[in-house]
């Protein structure tokens, strides 16, 4: 029996007017979608199938059905040619850089975020953000960003909010300040908000707190540099203050932390749908942050 002879690669223009009209059931709609004559689609199908002596196509009264060689062969091309598309784009095709928006407090911008870009050029190169740091709650009120980072109890009205962080509090201050005899007599730095909780963590932690100076903040990174320093002893917020203490820019006063009910807390509104590269920077910002807190 003699052997069949495999044919040559057929030409492009002929199987993308087979995966056309297979795909339409019609030469005529497969003409027009592909900018051709119905004669040249025709012409491609017939010497497609003298090619490949193999019928491809039953011709009825209006349009034509797949035989089952056709039927066979259709899979193929179209999986061939989704290769060689996606191929292409992937290697030849610029992919348009896509600008996330974002109001985040001044802290945990420079502190959390801004160490954070590195890896989130790394992981998504496409992606580039546009931060506008929030000093005052009505700074939230302003048009213009789907997505935000609040500090709170993670009870948004009408917003949606993934948690970033849990806070905990412990008393840190520069390493200058670390043999103070007694460390409750120094003046304490405050921090105006949500953030003023040296009450509640020398009652928590068993110790009677000494009325003493204290110089007030209006943000905590301003409050942090003041301790590193030397000026004060800060109620330090974890994980924002983790960095200065791996670093021992900051040092710990107390074995004693207080966890917090507040933390920080990635928001957006409820009725609203986010972009693709919006989404894709929450699923990074989320597996980020719980790598961090993990390691």
């Amino acid at each position: 029996m003699a052997r069949r002879t495999i044919p040559a690669l057929p030409p492009l223009d002929w199987l993308r007017s087979f995966e056309a009209a297979a795909r339409l059931s019609n030469f005529t709609a497969a003409a027009a979608e592909l900018g051709l004559t119905q004669a040249a689609v025709s012409q491609h199908i017939r010497s497609l199938e003298e090619r490949l002596k193999t019928r491809l196509f039953s011709r009825l009264a209006r349009g034509v059905a797949l035989s089952p060689e056709g039927a066979a062969y259709l899979p193929h091309i179209q999986s061939a040619f989704a290769t060689i598309s996606s191929s292409t784009a992937e290697l030849f095709e610029p992919r348009a850089i896509q600008t996330v928006s974002i109001r985040v407090p001044i802290s945990f911008a420079l502190l959390i975020l801004v160490p954070a870009l590195p890896d989130l050029a790394e992981a998504l190169p496409r992606i580039q953000l546009d931060l506008v740091t929030i000093h005052r709650p009505t700074d939230y009120d302003l048009p213009g960003s789907a997505l935000d980072i609040r500090f709170g109890n993670g009870s948004f009205p009408g917003r949606e909010a993934d948690m970033l962080t849990a806070e905990r509090l412990v008393p840190v201050a520069s390493p200058a300040l670390a043999d103070a005899a007694d460390w409750t007599a120094l003046p304490l730095l405050l921090v105006a908000g949500a953030r003023e909780m040296w009450a509640e963590w020398f009652a928590a932690a068993g110790l009677a707190g000494h009325p003493q100076r204290s110089h007030r903040f209006d943000s905590f990174v301003a409050a942090m540099e003041a301790a590193s320093a030397g000026a004060g002893v800060l109620l330090g917020s974890r994980p924002l203050v983790d960095a200065a203490l791996t670093s021992r820019t900051l040092v710990p006063l107390s074995g004693f932390e207080l966890s917090s009910t507040s933390g920080h807390f990635l928001t957006r509104a409820s009725t609203a749908r986010l972009t693709s590269a919006e989404e894709d920077f929450r699923q990074w910002l989320l597996s980020y942050l719980s790598r961090e807190t993990s390691a």
